[in-house]
């Protein structure tokens, strides 16, 4: 990757363009089955972008509990979009609401001109803070035909997308059929060090693009990070390989007493009674994980090894935890 990025063919991609970077977003745009992409420094001005245009001041927008744009994009959403969010239930499965459940929060078209106006769905697959849950291809049917009934735009927050459909065996393209937009990131599992697309239309895009000046996102020669995110899009397959590593640490952990999730993809999060002092006795038995939402949140990924997992479980096991 480092190499790629050494090599790179550059330009000045604020003013003309960079054709690393031009590469790189044709490229996620046919993975993801969108018309157009636009390269951005980060997953948050990502979705910041695609709520900025799909929102006018004061609309709502709904997105699952403890999606990624409510908690933890700093308030952003409303502060610079200029949404209001509401959290949907996860009454489907942890990080899925239900038709039903976004029918009603939807509520009644219509009504006097002071009256809240909905006007989008963002939904996030994988859900992070569910520990890297799945919405299935037919859960995301239901959704968007409850959101276009109603009048409702589509945003996906597809972090973590490339985990989504090597979870289910499907190319990322089936995993966003409908939507208007949908972000991606190169850094999750990945192993870029920088790097999100937000892709749609191309008159999306830009309008994306003059948004990602105004919140300074233009960067001039960005073929430099755009190929290391080239080589990252070679290494989605091998999110399969992390998956495996997430189970085997749940297995081990739940065999030595920890209440955890089974994951679906690569993260495993679990109940602790005293989340600092569990983190801090991981972190003097060197092994490193992080809070999330009262749990602690362990990830495999691409520098870890199967033998790395088990010299975790091992530690743990010595250190008596939890």
């Amino acid at each position: 990757m480092r190499r790629a990025m050494a090599s790179a063919e550059v330009g000045d991609n604020v003013i003309d363009v960079d054709p690393t970077i031009k590469a790189l977003e044709e490229r996620a745009a046919t993975m993801l089955g969108m018309p157009a992409a636009l390269w951005t420094p980060s997953g948050t001005m990502a979705n910041l972008i695609a709520l900025s245009v799909h929102l006018q001041r004061g609309d709502r927008f709904l997105a699952p509990k403890g999606a990624h744009v409510l908690v933890n994009e700093l308030g952003s959403a409303a502060w610079l979009a200029g949404g209001m969010p509401e959290p949907l239930e996860h009454d489907a499965g942890p990080g899925r609401p239900t038709p039903e459940t976004l029918a009603a929060a939807i509520g009644a078209r219509g009504g006097p001109y002071y009256t809240l106006r909905t006007t989008l769905l963002c939904l996030e697959n994988t859900h992070n803070a569910s520990g890297g849950s799945v919405i299935p291809p037919h859960e995301h049917a239901q959704l968007l035909s409850t959101a276009r009934q109603a009048g409702l735009r589509v945003h996906l927050d597809g972090a973590r997308i490339w985990h989504a459909a090597t979870a289910l065996g499907l190319p990322p393209a089936a995993l966003t059929v409908g939507v208007d937009t949908v972000s991606a990131c190169f850094s999750k599992g990945l192993g870029a060090p920088v790097g999100s697309v937000v892709a749609g239309t191309a008159s999306f895009v830009e309008r994306a693009r003059r948004m990602r000046q105004m919140l300074g996102g233009g960067v001039r020669q960005g073929g430099v990070l755009a190929a290391a995110a080239l080589v990252a899009l070679d290494r989605v397959a091998d999110l399969a390989e992390d998956h495996e590593k997430a189970r085997k640490l749940a297995a081990g952990l739940a065999d030595l007493g920890w209440d955890v999730n089974t994951p679906e993809t690569n993260i495993v999060l679990a109940r602790v009674a005293d989340i600092s002092v569990t983190l801090d006795s991981l972190r003097a038995l060197g092994v490193l994980a992080v809070p999330l939402g009262g749990r602690v949140r362990f990830i495999a990924h691409r520098d870890l090894s199967m033998a790395d997992v088990e010299e975790a479980l091992r530690r743990i096991k010595a250190g008596g935890h939890p």
